[in-house]
């Protein structure tokens, strides 16, 4: 009402996952654990949010703790996915993929652990930017896992990612794991194109192994031939690591069962027992177990640095399967299938986008997934926005008429 203008993002609507501190607003988890904690300080995110402008909606719904299973029931229900009400909109940012693809907030900020950013964006028909590790702090925002945690956007187009993650960013001495430095210029390359990107398609691993869904790869080759036509080349590559990572990745529960050992002591029962049991599946993973894990890590960062030492960007779908229905979600898994697709790059922090690649016969959305080198954000925001200039996916909205639940 003065005409001043706050910032970058003046006045546009946002919502944060329930894990995000707001100062005075309830932050639960999603969890009965913290039902009633009201946090005293803003998270950084929180706090970049408010000085560039931006209108904090609320909090949104959630996978308890970041790594329960999609609930319909109880003080905490996740939410079912706009495209398909029957459906999950995975997790476990789902109450962000949810609102931002119904469009009640023009994006939000999830997390992402293992996929809990691009899972939810692929389900929902959104774009969900993980972004590099330590690019964005996670300083007051509840943890899962210290060293695989990453906190970024989800939109509606890959400009609002980039937009979004520019107030984002930065240095917070709070949190260990924040990088140093000037913060990149995400948005100024986004109009470049494709011409001369080079391209490794990670064809063994992702696009010919047996679980992927017929409509998924049909629609991931397909996006890949309008990128080759906007002028990107690709090879195909192989990284024999990634057999081994969703097993690395498991034994950083170890992390998760000590972030939550004495508070699981004090209350077993305020835990959903999905969560308990993948929980308690980091007590069981031994010191030698942990440092084992650590070294194959470190075999499959050199493996994929190698790759991305002849590529600028390894790309392949974005997704297993569209989403599923609530009732053939598996309570006890500890890892979906569909987590190969995401969990092997929040072991190396790499920025890792999905985009929009089209819609099943049953008219859910589907994706493809581009990774890049650490700290080369832009370059991934850059080819996603080349394939999304010329393709219309983004532009689709879910129908409120099918939004009444039985």
């Amino acid at each position: 009402s003065r005409g001043s203008r706050r910032g970058p993002l003046h006045g546009v609507p946002l919502a944060l996952k329930d894990l995000i501190a707001v100062a005075g607003v309830r932050m639960t988890g999603g969890s009965e654990v913290l039902a009633d904690h009201v946090p005293m300080r803003d998270a950084f995110v929180t706090e970049r949010l408010h000085a560039a402008g931006a209108v904090v909606l609320g909090k949104l719904a959630m996978h308890e703790w970041a790594f329960g299973r999609p609930a319909r029931d109880g003080r905490f229900p996740t939410g079912p996915n706009p495209w398909d009400v029957t459906r999950a909109p995975a997790g476990s940012s789902s109450g962000s993929g949810v609102a931002v693809a119904a469009g009640l907030c023009a994006g939000a900020l999830g997390s992402d652990t293992g996929g809990s950013i691009r899972g939810p964006a692929a389900m929902c028909g959104i774009v969900g930017h993980k972004p590099t590790y330590g690019l964005v702090s996670r300083g007051g925002v509840l943890a899962m896992d210290w060293s695989l945690d990453h906190v970024g956007p989800m939109t509606r187009s890959v400009w609002d990612s980039a937009a979004i993650l520019q107030a984002i960013a930065g240095h917070d001495p709070a949190d260990p794991g924040s990088l140093h430095g000037p913060v990149p210029d995400f948005v100024a390359g986004l109009e470049r194109g494709a011409r001369g990107i080079r391209l490794g398609l990670l064809r063994r691993y992702y696009v010919d192994w047996p679980g992927l869904d017929a409509e998924v790869k049909s629609a991931a080759l397909a996006a890949f031939d309008v990128l080759a036509r906007e002028g990107a080349t690709f090879q195909d590559v192989d990284a024999p690591m990634l057999d081994m990572a969703p097993a690395v990745w498991t034994c950083f529960l170890a992390e998760m069962f000590e972030y939550h050992r004495e508070m699981a002591a004090r209350a077993p029962e305020k835990y959903r027992e999905s969560t308990r049991i993948r929980m308690y599946m980091g007590a069981l993973v031994s010191a030698q177990d942990f440092l084992r894990a650590q070294r194959l890590r470190a075999r499959f960062r050199r493996e994929i640095d190698g790759l991305l030492a002849r590529c600028d960007a390894l790309i392949f779908p974005g997704q297993a399967g569209p989403a599923q229905r609530f009732e053939d979600i598996s309570s006890a898994e500890v890892m979906a299938s569909g987590s190969r697709y995401t969990s092997p790059w929040n072991l190396l922090g790499l920025p890792a986008v999905n985009v929009p690649s089209g819609f099943t016969r049953a008219g859910l959305p589907v994706s493809i997934q581009i990774v890049g080198r650490a700290g080369d954000d832009a370059t991934v925001l850059r080819i996603a926005r080349a394939y999304e200039r010329v393709t219309e996916w983004h532009r689709r909205r879910p129908d409120p008429a099918g939004w009444k639940l039985a």
